[in-house]
């Protein structure tokens, strides 16, 4: 699969190792409470290929006209959290094969 528009990536250490991170996709509204999706981070170390891509839950639908959610307005501290809790729940970075789902919490847990 070919992505044609490439979202910035951002540098983050954790646990002393340098990882690259971007968002991978913008939060989705629904009127049906169930099909709502939070945004995701897709996380990779730097010199490894696997990712793990880390959902939040959605948050509050914005108010019509509200800018769309840009990566360099997530904060580092929260990519940093979900990132260990990754690692906690057995993403191994370095490891080879497909890109790992891990749902975390709003705050990154």
């Amino acid at each position: 699969m070919v992505r044609t528009k490439l979202s910035p990536e951002f540098e983050i250490e954790v646990e002393g190792q340098p990882y690259v991170w971007r968002l991978h996709r913008l939060p989705q509204w629904s009127r049906d409470a169930s099909e709502c999706r939070g945004k995701a981070i897709a996380v990779r170390h730097k010199e490894g290929l696997r990712e793990a891509v880390l959902e939040f839950p959605p948050d509050q639908q914005p108010r019509f006209g509200a800018p769309q959610l840009k990566a360099s307005q997530i904060a580092p501290e929260l990519v940093a959290r979900a990132l260990a809790s990754a690692i906690a729940a057995g993403w191994e970075p370095l490891s080879r094969g497909k890109a790992v789902t891990i749902v975390v919490d709003a705050s990154g847990a």
